[in-house]
């Protein structure tokens, strides 16, 4: 209990730092912890050459955010890891909205290990979230049950990461991770509606692939492929209360 209380504080100062700049925000996970506050721009793209990271004097340039670094935006591996189910369990985020995301794609993967080598295991489908505007604006989305990947199976005392990556409408992507320790379900912290829930101004859409479609049909969604419709999913998470 006192690693996911010493992470809920982690947490919980970013969230503070998010609330106060809210127009440098990105994203961050709300549950079941946070790797470490990664909000965090500073230096000019020409310093980096047009890079999305250097060294200078010293220290490192991030002129895009830190939040663009692939595999955990920027953040090392964490000391401070945080109990997860081992049959799967609840995540929670605040998407954060910078300025462009009024649509963004949602990806959820697993990497084994202390020091995962790739955060390769997809554990949802990729899955739409849109917005009121294009506008920056705060929000939170939870799925409550996300599953193990397929085919996997771990023992409590197992280590992982679980990895978020929100792809902007222009196809840039956000990296966040937290680091887990696999635990049976009572020792994993409570879920309730105060820590996972869904906003009202955030939804849903479902991402399919479809050979059937001809070119005519596939037009009257829209330029963008794979098709887009809100389904089920959008009713599924949009009903999750305790």
């Amino acid at each position: 209990m006192q690693t996911f209380e010493v992470s809920i504080s982690r947490c919980l100062a970013a969230l503070t730092l998010l609330s106060l700049s809210l127009v440098n925000a990105h994203s961050i996970i709300t549950y079941p912890g946070y790797r470490g506050n990664n909000l965090h721009t500073n230096g000019t793209v020409q310093q980096t050459n047009g890079l999305g990271v250097a060294w200078e004097n010293g220290s490192y340039v991030y002129p895009y955010g830190m939040q663009w670094i692939y595999p955990c935006g920027g953040m090392p591996t964490s000391t401070n890891r945080t109990k997860w189910p081992v049959n799967g369990g609840a995540i929670a985020l605040q998407p954060g909205w910078f300025q462009g995301h009024s649509t963004a794609f949602m990806y959820i993967n697993l990497g084994i290990g202390t020091i995962p080598e790739n955060m390769s295991l997809p554990m949802v489908s990729v899955f739409e979230i849109t917005g009121p505007s294009n506008n920056p604006y705060p929000g939170t989305i939870c799925l409550p049950q996300v599953p193990l990947p397929a085919d996997m199976t771990v023992k409590a005392g197992d280590n992982a990461t679980i990895q978020i990556v929100e792809v902007a409408k222009h196809g840039a992507a956000l990296y966040d991770c937290v680091d887990i320790t696999f635990a049976e379900d009572d020792e994993v912290a409570e879920v309730t509606k105060d820590n996972c829930f869904n906003s009202s101004d955030i939804g849903f859409k479902y991402v399919f692939a479809s050979t059937s479609l001809t070119a005519t049909s596939a037009a009257s969604h829209g330029s963008n492929s794979p098709v887009m419709v809100s389904v089920l999913l959008a009713a599924a998470l949009g009903a999750w209360i305790l």
